[in-house]
């Protein structure tokens, strides 16, 4: 994210605006686990890039 934080979990939806829906998504900032949280709308404005990997 733009603000330093950082979301972490499964990729469910992502739009041409790069609105993403995640689940089982985790909010860090710094390497450590802030929140954990069942699903999180991102609004896309907000990204600064998504990193996918092959597993979590």
């Amino acid at each position: 994210m733009k603000n330093e934080v950082e979301y972490k979990g499964k990729m469910d939806n992502v739009d041409s605006y790069m609105n993403l829906i995640m689940t089982d998504a985790e909010e860090l900032q710094q390497g450590k686990v802030l929140a954990n949280y069942g699903r999180v709308i991102v609004r896309g404005n907000n990204v600064l890039f998504i990193r996918l990997e092959n597993e979590l």
